[in-house]
């Protein structure tokens, strides 16, 4: 049995190599390579373990990485620090003028592509024969609902898109995350059958709990760190404040049944934008956000190639494999809804760059949370179905949608370009 510290230096010093490979030799993004780098390793690896079953290879790479809980490690350890790192840059006067178009797209948007993508698997199965029942199908697709912010954040880094749809497409991405676990958890607990007196007003209840109550922890407890972080000026003790406030909020929320994602965010909107401007000063800035961007891309790095070494220990079905080919283009309907109701019923009241539900559906890029929900499902007849579907959707949407998020929104911002000038010309 590894030790944890054991484990920590593997992946690290795994990461760390397939990072340099990727870099030195491939014209990858990296977090896409490195996925493709795991995904790689793990097919050789069960490869060689076919051919050569003599030699326990892969099944000896399997039992190490069966020590690691990937729900765990992402829910309860990434996902905090990930989504903090992210909210720090985030412009909160942006944020609050799209407000409105934000709130929609991360909480109606999620309910639009539950439904849509659970009820089209769902008919699915159905077709195929396969044993789902609908609520189980609704799992599936609140699970499926939440996105990667930040393949859309980094994608952003490098395409010069208007402001507007910048702050609308950071915005959800940011939110989306922590209504989306709240609406698993509670098809969860229907599906479990532990929910069977949940009725609409005390679902209503638990969702306003968890958001609301997320929200307003998050601001509470950003509010404490901003007045340490003003009252003095050191750097490193300031540093060592922003992840207490990390950690503390984090599991201070999860503690009380809150959304410990919200509250981060929350929080990480108020200290990159309150915090910086009137309790910093340039050189603690400097450190702060070099430290959160370094945590930043070393836990996307691990992370990626988490998933798909992850292949190793995840046992799939064969017969499985249609309904998992199938549920890629559920999963883009799904996501096309959610963002093309929401612009179509605010549009009447808010301005809309052009290109943005196309740019919004296909930056549907989704990663470990989904995976890490999948694997955290208790044993049912449903578990395999879902699981495998999943892995298509977060393997096509890394690696396809990944690759070309950068062309779709070059495409879509020269065309409303091109709009633009079209109707100024005489």
């Amino acid at each position: 049995m590894l030790s944890l510290f054991d484990l920590v230096a593997g992946l690290l010093v795994l990461t760390a190599t397939f990072a340099w490979l990727n870099h030195r030799f491939l014209p990858l993004p990296a977090n896409i390579g490195l996925l493709i780098m795991g995904l790689v390793a793990s097919l050789l690896l069960t490869g060689l373990g076919m051919a050569l079953p003599g030699l326990g290879i892969r099944d000896a790479v399997a039992e190490k990485l069966q020590q690691i809980d990937f729900y765990e490690t992402v829910m309860h350890g990434m996902l905090a620090f990930l989504l903090f790192a992210g909210a720090l840059n985030a412009d909160a006067a942006r944020l609050k003028r799209r407000a409105p178009v934000i709130g929609a797209l991360a909480s109606l948007g999620v309910v639009l592509s539950m439904l849509v993508i659970g009820g089209g698997t769902w008919f699915l199965a159905r077709v195929l024969g396969l044993p789902l029942d609908f609520v189980w199908a609704l799992v599936f697709g609140a699970l499926i609902a939440p996105t990667d912010p930040i393949a859309v954040l980094t994608t952003l880094k490098s395409v010069d898109v208007p402001s507007q749809l910048e702050t609308d497409i950071s915005g959800e991405a940011l939110f989306n995350d922590g209504f989306a676990i709240v609406m698993f958890t509670l098809a969860l607990q229907l599906a479990s059958r532990t929910g069977e007196e949940l009725g609409l007003a005390k679902a209503g209840a638990l969702v306003l709990l968890e958001a609301g109550g997320g929200a307003c922890l998050g601001y509470f407890t950003g509010l404490i760190a901003y007045r340490a972080l003003r009252a003095i000026d050191d750097y490193a003790i300031e540093v060592l404040i922003s992840l207490a406030l990390v950690t503390g909020t984090y599991a201070f929320a999860d503690a009380m049944q809150m959304s410990g994602p919200i509250a981060v965010v929350v929080a990480g909107v108020l200290i990159g934008n309150r915090g910086a401007q009137c309790a910093m000063s340039k050189t603690t800035r400097r450190y702060v956000f070099g430290f959160w961007r370094l945590i930043d891309d070393t836990l996307n790095a691990v992370l990626f190639l988490l998933i798909g070494l992850e292949m190793l220990v995840v046992q799939f079905e064969p017969s499985l494999a249609w309904i998992g080919l199938a549920a890629i283009p559920l999963a883009l309907a799904g996501r096309f809804a959610s963002v093309g109701i929401p612009v179509a019923l605010l549009r009447r009241w808010r301005a809309f760059a052009p290109g943005t539900v196309s740019v919004l559906t296909w930056g549907g890029v989704h990663g470990g949370i989904s995976v890490a929900l999948a694997l955290s499902l208790p044993d049912s007849p449903a578990r395999s179905l879902i699981l495998t579907a999943t892995y298509c959707v977060v393997l096509f949407s890394v690696i396809i949608q990944g690759l070309t998020l950068e062309g779709v929104v070059r495409r879509s911002t020269r065309a409303s370009e091109e709009g633009s000038s079209a109707s100024l010309s005489p």
